[in-house]
């Protein structure tokens, strides 16, 4: 961490150009605090701690802030700053009631559009994940927790709607952040067999099966979160992880 920091304070020192460089140096080292759960979610994420654990301005701190609320890692609150991420309970179990009616349709539309080069692409994905999962270290979980949403935006490209992937792209992000801070084992890991088993009834062009698998993986997806409420470290301590 410390070897980042100091790329950090090396690129403060080059032409006003490269801010956009040192943000983004910046969100990646707070969205990795965030994802690995060393930040809780709540913890307030100061732009003048920030900058001066990064040694920026402030400016390129915002910056950094401004990135990580686009991505719904951090929100911000008028006059009171920006906090990481905090979905409650109840948002976390509306992400996957939305998917429980969005995602069976997907899957019934895909088995009557899938293609071979489609079940190529399916199976390139999987093997992506299996190798993930073999791998051990936070970046590993992140890599795996992105595999598995790219597997459901996939499949909702091959149902041919646009519409209903733009709302998937925003479901699987919005799932993928949730997973992230209360997953207890990862998302992959507990549902790439599922993966594996859709996509044999994709082939099949069996999209009623398709369907039901589609629904019992979101619900182990689901039953493998722990959103009780939980306690980080401070800013300074997770970043120094």
């Amino acid at each position: 961490m410390a070897s980042e920091l100091m790329k950090v304070a090396e690129l403060d020192l080059s032409p006003s150009g490269a801010s956009e460089d040192r943000a983004m140096l910046i969100r990646d080292q707070l969205r990795d605090a965030i994802v690995d759960r060393r930040l809780a979610p709540g913890t307030k994420l100061s732009e003048a701690e920030v900058g001066t654990l990064f040694e920026v301005s402030r400016t390129v701190a915002r910056s950094a802030l401004q990135m990580l609320s686009f991505e719904g890692l951090v929100r911000t609150e008028r006059n009171r700053g920006a906090f990481v991420a905090n979905p409650t309970p109840g948002e976390a179990r509306q992400v996957f009631d939305s998917r429980r009616l969005i995602e069976p349709g997907i899957a019934k539309a895909a088995a009557e559009r899938i293609t071979s080069a489609d079940i190529a692409a399916f199976r390139l994905r999987l093997s992506d994940e299996t190798r993930l999962i073999t791998e051990r270290g936070p970046s590993a979980r992140r890599a795996e927790i992105h595999a598995s949403g790219d597997f459901h935006l996939l499949l909702a490209g091959v149902a041919g709607n646009a519409i209903l992937l733009r709302f998937m792209e925003e479901l699987v992000a919005r799932s993928s952040l949730v997973i992230a801070l209360y997953g207890r084992s990862g998302a992959s890991s507990c549902g790439h067999s599922d993966h594996g088993h859709i996509l044999l009834a994709l082939e099949q062009r069996d999209g009623d099966l398709a369907s039901r698998l589609l629904l019992a993986h979101i619900d182990h997806i689901e039953s493998d979160l722990d959103l009780r409420v939980t306690t980080g470290l401070p800013l300074r301590e997770a970043l120094a992880r």
